[in-house]
């Protein structure tokens, strides 16, 4: 088989495809919403006061329902658990786009929604994670990743795009709508996502604590886990407070809006091309090399803090976007080579949690910091701190070791891609108390980016 062949093998699963296309159709209609959502409280309000509160409403239920989303989905088939999720936030992005155009939107009901949406989206984040290797053979595991993260990367490209259009040109309600539609046709494409069921132990299934608890086990017992979460949460706490809220500072007193706009883009083009080549490389140490990547994020917090020129903030986001994706994708293949199937989606819970709690702490916190020591010192300061995550993260031995070779004992078989959901469960994987000890901490891990 061809190297284009081969990275183009995930296609081949009837369940995959199904599963690419609905993320795909949830990451348009999501890159659509906020630009939608934003403008729709500004025409009815003018306040950004409100439309921090209707944002932080959905982050608020997001966060705090995270933990029992991968819960449910450990629990449930996940390919219902999205249909279910994607129905339920078609309802409520449809609500708010009637009320938005039919002129009837209040600040309460718009934040009330948006809460419901939060929590919609806080079960259905751990699902269409952990359902990725009950799609695809284990040996496909880093091609679907790959292809995964090309769609969706190209989704919120063409829907930041499309949101921008149908603001300006027949309003935001539109937009809304638009989004509810694209988590109904993914609804759609999940429903047809037919897969085995992963099998576990059930004994004392009916007490989500201790299924949280079980979760907390398999995440910590693998060294290499909880240091690369570790690890992300300050890179996610320095850089995209950097990016995010000093970037724009910076730029302004630079090289303008427009010219930061076009440093927006070479980031996500450099995501889109990170993803092609993370479908053909193929190394030992996948996780080692993502972690490396990381690097470059360094890049880009020094050219805003020392040469923020539009040729040097181009090239250094366009690379960070490249490297990201190599972390992205090394991440999930491992963590889906290597936690037990049937607790993979609490795993996944606990790794974004920290994701999403440290990247409004670090956007809360940078503008203090930057008001009192300076925008420069600042950004070198959050260079600094990513530079430690990253080589905190590579004395790990787990990091530097995991190989990618070889997929866990019990991993999930090459889907059936005509069976129906629920059926013929599979052996369980191994446990971590059932694992022997291994000089190589080798466990699995989620993705923080």
């Amino acid at each position: 088989m061809g190297t284009r062949d081969g990275a183009l093998a995930p296609l081949r699963h009837r369940p995959f495809r199904y599963l690419a296309t609905g993320r795909a159709a949830t990451m348009l209609g999501n890159a659509v919403a906020p630009i939608a959502l934003a403008f729709a409280v500004l025409d009815l309000t003018d306040s950004v006061r409100d439309l921090g509160l209707v944002v932080g409403a959905r982050s608020l239920t997001h966060v705090v329902f995270l933990l029992f989303g991968g819960v449910l989905a450990d629990r449930l088939p996940r390919q219902t658990v999205m249909v279910v999720s994607c129905t339920l936030a078609a309802l409520t992005q449809g609500a708010v786009a009637a009320l938005v155009l039919t002129g009837t939107a209040t600040i309460p009901a718009l934040v009330a929604l948006a809460a419901a949406n939060g929590v919609v989206a806080a079960f259905a984040w751990p699902a269409a994670a952990a359902l990725v290797p009950q799609t695809v053979p284990a040996e496909l595991l880093q091609s679907a990743n790959a292809l995964n993260r090309l769609g969706i990367n190209a989704a919120m490209i063409g829907g930041a795009s499309l949101g921008g259009v149908l603001v300006a040109g027949v309003g935001p309600g539109w937009g809304l709508l638009v989004d509810a539609t694209t988590f109904a046709l993914a609804g759609l494409a999940f429903a047809r996502v037919r897969v085995h069921a992963v099998a576990g132990p059930r004994h004392e299934r009916a007490n989500p604590i201790r299924e949280l608890r079980e979760g907390w086990t398999e995440f910590v017992a693998r060294s290499w886990v909880w240091v690369v979460v570790l690890g992300f949460l300050l890179i996610n706490f320095a850089y995209a407070s950097s990016v995010n809220v000093l970037g724009p500072d910076v730029a302004d007193e630079t090289i303008g809006r427009t010219a930061w706009g076009v440093v927006l883009a070479a980031q996500t083009a450099g995501m889109v091309a990170g993803a092609l080549v993370a479908l053909r490389i193929r190394v030992r140490r996948l996780l080692l090399l993502g972690v490396f990547c990381m690097f470059a994020d360094v890049l880009l917090l020094l050219g805003l803090a020392r040469a923020p020129s539009v040729v040097v903030l181009v090239a250094a986001a366009f690379v960070a976007g490249l490297a990201v994706e190599q972390f992205s994708v090394a991440w999930e293949t491992s963590m889906q080579q290597n936690i037990p199937a049937d607790k993979l989606a609490r795993v996944y819970s606990y790794d974004a949690l920290g994701s999403f709690l440290a990247i409004p702490l670090g956007q809360i916190a940078i503008g203090p910091v930057a008001e009192e020591i300076g925008n420069d010192p600042t950004l070198l300061v959050a260079a600094g701190i990513v530079l430690v995550a990253v080589l905190g993260m590579l004395a790990d031995p787990g990091v530097r070791r995991l190989s990618a070779e070889t997929p866990a004992a019990g991993a999930v078989p090459a889907p059936a891609d005509s069976l129906a959901p629920g059926t013929a469960p599979v052996p369980r994987p191994l446990a971590a108390s059932e694992l022997d000890e291994r000089p190589t901490g080798a466990g699995r891990v989620a993705d923080n980016v």
